[in-house]
């Protein structure tokens, strides 16, 4: 087949959801030519529904896009609420816990997928990308030094190319692309886990002024997530292991029932709701592998964010999180190229040095947290057990983070990591002891805890750089050698006299 002359484009993004639009309006905006194409129309449904606040007031602040979402409505998100660990009632994580969330941004919103990414898309229109629904990448273009660009169809069926100096792979777990950038995708054997999930109208909600939070609830075959989506809607799904798959199998509706009837607290909050069962939001759905990364998330010419690159088990809500901010990330990586400051070598190794490192703060933080719950009669839980375990998960976790570390959490070897992760729990473990017997709400117990310091740190520092802009504390680099986003938080420069970090 002859294809349509090609069309050249700066950027062409694959997959219009956070990702992608975050990316496209992060370039667009220094006025450079770029392509969107998504392969649905939007509004569609998605999963992955509750956001953490950098995401709301670092990223979203950044690309111009975060007072639109506050007039959208969404419930706020002060924190969230757990069944978890040794203490039998519930307790509440605020994001007040970290000093540089504290006050107006110590929220997030938990929204409705199709809504929010719709607004972010049109959002990513209207400050100049280009956005083509309805049309799916079928490769990439590539030579033996880069990849080039990508053929597509388009709404219409036809075969179309799209060429540009970048090509940015945001089109998530189902992402076909992400085996062109080299390496393999590997599955976390901890993290292996199946999630049931569906709609409820009028579930109970949390006592105020913790409505809006989300509720995970661990019981004996996994745990649930209980997400209030409006004052009425309510996102509800068990996770178990995927060896406990035959949970369910079957008629789903039974299946997720029967969970729910393990879990008194869920069926407490579920008593007088009632399942939608028409509409997005119609039928019972299941997701499998949670957790994943790319050995490697780039090429010459191609990169991977989101859902394309990595994946961690959602406990936390960190999803979107991730998404967004591996597209700030790389976003500042190509705007640096293509405005000629920095090499693209430098560049792109910054840019997956950073998610790399980002990525394995949650999962070390999500590993406490699992580590932590105990319940010695439950398959579930006695499988997570990182620290009674063999080592190859741990040693997958050091080479996905590699020399990727600083300061004191240089990374050794599975044994010694063990250990590390063991003690962290601990910490953890008796900093929500600590909260859970407080009677003046202060989140400073938690923030005892260094795997909560760790994974509060960056987006707080995201969320600081988009809210005082020039006014911003100068960042040091990372890692050695490495770079430092310029004021405005759009670009990589070399850090003037920041000191380097400890090693």
């Amino acid at each position: 087949m002859t294809l349509p002359d090609s069309e050249e484009f700066d950027v062409v993004v694959v997959g219009g959801g956070p990702a992608g639009s975050t990316l496209a309006a992060l370039v667009a905006m220094q006025g450079r030519r770029v392509l969107v194409l998504e392969k649905e129309f939007f509004p569609r449904h998605q999963i992955g529904e509750s956001l953490l606040p950098s995401t709301v007031h670092g990223v979203c602040r950044l690309t111009g896009v975060a007072d639109e979402l506050a007039k959208a409505g969404f419930p706020r998100k002060r924190g969230g609420t757990f069944r978890w660990g040794a203490n039998p009632d519930p307790w509440t994580f605020s994001f007040s816990v970290s000093p540089r969330m504290s006050g107006p941004t110590s929220f997030a919103y938990q929204v409705e997928r199709s809504k929010f990414d719709d607004i972010l898309l049109k959002h990513a229109r209207k400050v100049g990308a280009e956005v083509r629904e309805g049309c799916a990448v079928l490769d990439v273009v590539a030579d033996d030094e880069r990849v080039r660009g990508v053929t597509y169809t388009d709404a219409d069926g036809k075969e179309r190319r799209a060429l540009a100096t970048f090509v940015v792979d945001a089109s998530g777990n189902m992402s076909r692309l992400h085996q062109r950038v080299g390496g393999k995708r590997e599955y976390s054997e901890f993290f292996r886990s199946l999630a049931l999930f569906g709609y409820f109208e009028g579930g109970k909600r949390l006592p105020e002024p913790n409505s809006g939070n989300i509720l995970s609830v661990a019981f004996p075959s996994g745990w649930f997530w209980y997400i209030p989506l409006s004052d009425t809607l309510t996102s509800v799904g068990a996770v178990v292991r995927r060896e406990m798959a035959e949970k369910i199998q079957g008629d789903r509706e039974k299946a997720l029932m029967a969970l729910v009837d393990e879990c008194p607290l869920i069926g407490e909050y579920l008593a007088n709701a009632k399942r939608v069962t028409t509409g997005q939001y119609g039928q019972l759905r299941v997701r499998k592998d949670y957790s994943y990364h790319q050995t490697t998330f780039s090429r010459p010419g191609l990169v991977l964010i989101g859902d394309a690159a990595c994946f961690v088990d959602p406990v936390f809500s960190s999803g979107v999180h991730l998404a967004t901010y591996s597209a700030l990330l790389a976003a500042r990586s190509i705007n640096s190229v293509l405005s000629e400051r920095v090499d693209e070598e430098r560049a792109l190794k910054e840019f997956e040095a950073r998610y790399r490192r980002e990525y394995g703060v949650f999962y070390e933080f999500l590993l406490s947290f699992y580590e932590m719950h105990h319940d010695e009669d439950s398959y579930f839980w006695q499988a997570k057990k990182v620290t009674r375990t063999e080592r190859p998960e741990l040693q997958s976790f050091v080479e996905l983070i590699g020399g990727v570390s600083s300061g004191e959490r240089v990374l050794t070897d599975a044994e010694i990591l063990a250990k590390r992760f063991s003690s962290g729990s601990a910490e953890f473990a008796a900093a929500v002891d600590e909260l859970a017997g407080s009677d003046d709400g202060s989140m400073v117990p938690l923030f005892k805890s260094s795997v909560v310091r760790e994974v509060m740190q960056e987006g707080g520092q995201v969320q600081m750089r988009a809210l005082l802009g020039e006014d911003a504390e100068a960042e040091s680099p990372l890692f050695s050698g490495g770079l430092v986003p310029s004021q405005d938080g759009m670009f990589w420069q070399s850090p003037v006299s920041a000191p380097s970090p400890a090693e």
